[in-house]
C-alpha cells in the first residue's frame, strides 16, 4: 500500500517510463508508438502518488477528474473502480489518456514537478481504460427519468461527444450530428493511428450511444439541414462542429498538384485508410522528398505519417526556434527518433516546379527572432540575402486552420467573430441567441483535444439550466 510506504522514499522515485515500439520498426508500420503500462508499471507508478490533501493536479483537468481516487484505487489494485472514478467525469478516458497534454495541465499543477518527476497521470488514465476495455467493464448509469426535452449536438468531435454523454446522463434525449460517415471528429480523420488507434474511439463512441445518444452520420448542418431546422425540433442545440477548412500561406507555387493541406493528407491517410492500401484503394501520392510547413502536434502528424507512407526523407520546416514549437515534446522527440529532420528559423516563400505543374523544390529564407509579438513568442524576421532552395518533391501545410463559415450560414442569430468562431459567453457558452450553445474548437480555434471536452462539460451543465428553467428554443 502507497499509505505504508514513507512520502521521502515516494518522492524520491523515479517516473515508471512507459515502454515504445523501437523507431526503426514503427517508422514501417502505423501501430501505436507508445505500448502502455503493465499492471505491474500502473502500481509502482501510482504508488508514488502523495495523496495531497489539496491536490492541485485536479485544477489542472478540465475533465475535472477525481485524480488522487482513481490513482489511490490502482495502488489497491481495484481497476474496476479507478475506471469508473474517471467514467463519472470523463467520457473518453482511452482517447483523453493518450492525446492530452498532460504535462502542461495536471502534471503541470501536481507538487511532484518541482522535483522534476510527475506523477504520470495520462498514463494511468490511459492503462485503467484499456483494461476497463479488455476486461468488459462498463459504465454504470445512475437511473435518471428521461425529460421529455431534445438537444441536438452539432459535431462528434470531443466536445460534442463529451456534451453529448453528460447531457444524457442528466436524462435528455440528445441527438448528436456529424457530417462525415464516422463519429469521432478530429480523434478520426486528424490524429494518426499511431497515436490514436481508430479502434479506441469507436469503442468510446459506442460506450456513449450505450448511455442513450442517438447518432447520425452524414449529416452536414448547413446544407443537408439548417441550424433554423434544428431550432424547430430540439428544445437547445450544442454547436462543436471545429475548425476543419484549412490555412494555406498564399505563396507562388502553392495550388500544385503536390501540394496537400494537412486536413487532406491526414484525412486520406487516417478516416480514408489510405495506410492500409491495397486494401483500402485511397489515391494519396507520396513524393520521395517531403516538407512539411508547421509545428504543432498536426505537423508532427503529417511528418510522421509522410515517412510511414514511403518518403525517404521527411522535413518540418518552422519559422522559429525549437525552444517556440508548440507541439508536445513527446511528439517531437518522436519525430526525431523517426528521423524528421528539423529546419527551424525557416520561412517557405515559393513552392518550385515543373511545367507538368509538379513540385520540384521551395526557396525559402532564413529568419532570427526580434522582439516578442501579440503572442509572447519573439517575432521570427526574414534575414535579407539568406534564400536558398531545399529539393524537395511534396508540400503538406499544417500551419493551423479555420472555421468552415457554413453552419454560420444557417444559423440566425449566432454571431461570429472576425475570424468566424461563434461569440459565447464563455462562463455558459451560450452564443448571441439563447438556446443555442457552442464550444471546441469553433469557438477557441485549433486547440487540445482536453480543452474542447472541458467546453462540452460546461455546456451540458449550461445547458441542463437552460432547459430546468422553462426555456426552450421550441417556445420562441
Amino acid at each position: 500500500m502507497a499509505d505504508m510506504i514513507p512520502v521521502k522514499e515516494r518522492m524520491k522515485r523515479e517516473q515508471i517510463p512507459m515502454r515504445e515500439q523501437s523507431p526503426n520498426k514503427r517508422i514501417a508500420n502505423f501501430k501505436e508508438v507508445p505500448l502502455g503500462y503493465t499492471r505491474e508499471d500502473a502500481i509502482k507508478e501510482a504508488q508514488r502518488c502523495l495523496q495531497c490533501k489539496n491536490p492541485k493536479c485536479m485544477t489542472g483537468c478540465p475533465a475535472e477528474i477525481n485524480i488522487p481516487l482513481f490513482i489511490k484505487y490502482i495502488v489497491e489494485e481495484d481497476f474496476e473502480s479507478a475506471y469508473l472514478t474517471i467514467l463519472k467525469t470523463d467520457a473518453l478516458p482511452a482517447v483523453t489518456g493518450r492525446v492530452c497534454p498532460q504535462e502542461e495541465q495536471c502534471q503541470k499543477e501536481c507538487v511532484l514537478k518541482s522535483t522534476g518527476k510527475p506523477i504520470a497521470i495520462g498514463r494511468l488514465e490511459r492503462f485503467v481504460a484499456d483494461w476497463a476495455r479488455k476486461n468488459h467493464i462498463h459504465g454504470k448509469t445512475d437511473s435518471v427519468a428521461k425529460k421529455d426535452l431534445k438537444v441536438a449536438v452539432v459535431g462528434s468531435g470531443p466536445a460534442g461527444l463529451s456534451c453529448a454523454a453528460d447531457l444524457a446522463k442528466m436524462g435528455y434525449h440528445v441527438t448528436l450530428f456529424e457530417a462525415l460517415h464516422k463519429p469521432g471528429g478530429v480523434l478520426v480523420y486528424g490524429i494518426p493511428e499511431f497515436r490514436l488507434p481508430k479502434t479506441i474511439v469507436e469503442y468510446e463512441v459506442n460506450e456513449i450511444k450505450k448511455i442513450g445518444v442517438q447518432v447520425i452520420t452524414d449529416y452536414v448542418v448547413g446544407a443537408t439541414g439548417s441550424v433554423e431546422d434544428l431550432k424547430k425540433e430540439f428544445d437547445a442545440i450544442f454547436l462543436a462542429n471545429g475548425a476543419g477548412a484549412p490555412r494555406f500561406m498564399n505563396i507562388q507555387g502553392e495550388n500544385m498538384n503536390d501540394v496537400y493541406s494537412a486536413n487532406e493528407f491526414l484525412t486520406r491517410s487516417n478516416l480514408m485508410k489510405a495506410y492500409l492500401f491495397p486494401e483500402y484503394d485511397t489515391p494519396i501520392k507520396i513524393g520521395r522528398k517531403a516538407a512539411t510547413i508547421g509545428a504543432g502536434n498536426v505537423a508532427m502528424d503529417s511528418a510522421r505519417t509522410a515517412l510511414r507512407l514511403g518518403a525517404e526523407k521527411s522535413y518540418i520546416i518552422y519559422r522559429r526556434s525549437r525552444k517556440e514549437v508548440p507541439a508536445r515534446a513527446e511528439e517531437v522527440h518522436h519525430a526525431e527518433e523517426e528521423g524528421v529532420v528539423f529546419n527551424f528559423l525557416t520561412l517557405p516563400v515559393r513552392v518550385l516546379g515543373n511545367k507538368e505543374g509538379k513540385v520540384t523544390g521551395m526557396e525559402c529564407i532564413k529568419m532570427e527572432l526580434g522582439e516578442p509579438d501579440e503572442s509572447g513568442r519573439r517575432r521570427p524576421i526574414p534575414i535579407e540575402g539568406s534564400n536558398f532552395t531545399l529539393e524537395v518533391d511534396m508540400v503538406i501545410d499544417a500551419i493551423g486552420t479555420m472555421a468552415n463559415p457554413i453552419i454560420a450560414k444557417s444559423a440566425q442569430g449566432v454571431e461570429v467573430n472576425k475570424w468566424g468562431y461563434f461569440k459565447i459567453d464563455e462562463k455558459t457558452r451560450m452564443t448571441t441567441c439563447e438556446g443555442i450553445f457552442a464550444g471546441g474548437d469553433i469557438v477557441r480555434g485549433a486547440a487540445t483535444v482536453i480543452s474542447a471536452v472541458g467546453d462540452g462539460k460546461v455546456a451540458a451543465r449550461s445547458i441542463a439550466t437552460y432547459l430546468s428553467s422553462g426555456k426552450s428554443l421550441k417556445k420562441k
